[in-house]
């Protein structure tokens, strides 16, 4: 895995524990030291966490919140959940249970977005048009660190879309409702489609694509791709859900 990303996935292999920690604190350590800022620990083939291990997941996270980045657990089993839950890990960072990914379900026709912006963006303009969909987004019922997901996502959107795009440029378009918020990103390249649900592509042209797509399947709650109406080029659409109780909180 290469130290300079700016967003990485980590497996632990096996037990999360005094013997396996310092291995994966190293992994961690390398990745934010070569300016990673927001580290996934995919803990599939965990079966038990320690003390020690404990220890290093709230370190990590106490260092890159220091940072300004994040981690977070993913694919945890039920049993290592219900064991970090009573540890209170819960209540400091993002966690997700095997299979947990939100389902989203198709927009009510009916429902009228909240509002809508949309925006050009040039290979010059990416960190402006980054902290700009953060911007939009922090003034919806979103977490600090539901956000800096979203942002992220977009990131690798825009860094896509810029690379494959034409001399028309890239448009953004933040749209708003009561219960999601819809973020498209347009380029004028070489036109694909992918469904949220669709495997990706590890070889041919769209490969290097798939790897971005692989991370904003992370951070957003959905990402499909699919070939513009008019025109040749693609529209990467990422949806992040407003959660229930933040949605009720925000209702009231």
């Amino acid at each position: 895995m290469p130290s300079n990303a700016n967003i990485a996935l980590v497996p632990v292999e096996g037990d999360l524990d005094v013997t396996s920690a310092p291995a994966v604190r190293r992994r961690i350590d390398r990745l934010v030291s070569g300016g990673c800022r927001r580290v996934f620990v995919n803990m599939a083939d965990v079966g038990f966490v320690d003390s020690a291990g404990l220890g290093l997941i709230l370190t990590e996270l106490r260092h890159l919140r220091h940072l300004g980045g994040l981690l977070s657990l993913v694919n945890v089993s039920d049993q290592v959940y219900l064991a970090l839950r009573r540890m209170r890990v819960l209540d400091f960072m993002p966690v997700r249970r095997a299979g947990a990914r939100a389902r989203v379900t198709s927009l009510d026709p009916s429902v009228l977005p909240l509002w809508r912006m949309t925006f050009r963006v040039d290979d010059g303009s990416l960190s402006e048009a980054r902290n700009r969909v953060g911007e939009l987004l922090a003034t919806l019922p979103f977490s600090a660190d539901e956000v800096f997901d979203m942002k992220l996502a977009c990131g690798e959107a825009l860094g896509n879309a810029v690379d494959h795009t034409c001399e028309g440029g890239v448009l953004v378009t933040v749209t708003a409702y009561p219960d999601r918020a819809l973020v498209e990103v347009s380029d004028c390249g070489g036109g694909f489609a992918l469904a949220d649900d669709e495997e990706l592509p590890e070889t041919g042209a769209f490969a290097e694509r798939g790897r971005g797509i692989r991370l904003m399947r992370l951070l957003a709650d959905s990402v499909s791709i699919s070939l513009k109406q008019a025109g040749d080029g693609t529209v990467v659409r990422l949806v992040k859900l407003v959660r229930p109780e933040a949605q009720a909180a925000a209702q009231a």
